[in-house]
């Protein structure tokens, strides 16, 4: 039986709202990988650790956030509360045996499609090569 993934996106809506359509379809065609569902968010620094959590809970085996690079946040500092924020989820999931992998975070420019089809690609190989979550098997 081959394992096909499930992850989560939350992105923030200045960094993705030139690499994408509503729809996904635009970034499909690139690669962007059909295992991940994005979540747009105002700002990366609004993702609270509930949030992060909340996903691996409802079936997620692996959960990352896409914010504007840490000097460039269009919110000031939006990105590095979501850094501090993911490194928390991290720190748990390690603390619980859990691969603390199976949550990122990606810094990136404005309308960059190749970048962000490039973090979607990457974290779809990681969760794959980590396979389903421990958490589904609860």
């Amino acid at each position: 039986m081959s394992f096909e993934p499930k992850i989560t996106l939350f992105s923030c809506h200045y960094t993705s709202q030139q690499s994408c359509a509503e729809d996904g379809k635009e970034l499909q065609q690139l690669g962007f990988p059909a295992s991940v569902s994005m979540i747009r968010v105002p700002c990366t620094g609004k993702v609270q650790v509930t949030s992060l959590l909340k996903a691996f809970e409802d079936g997620a085996d692996g959960v990352y956030v896409v914010g504007c690079p840490l000097d460039g946040c269009h919110n000031v500092k939006g990105s590095v509360r979501a850094a501090r924020r993911v490194g928390a989820v991290q720190k748990a999931l390690a603390e619980l045996d859990v691969e603390s992998d199976r949550i990122a975070m990606y810094h990136l420019p404005r309308g960059l499609q190749p970048e962000f089809v490039a973090a979607g690609v990457e974290m779809d190989k990681k969760i794959r090569d980590l396979g389903p979550s421990p958490f589904n098997k609860i």
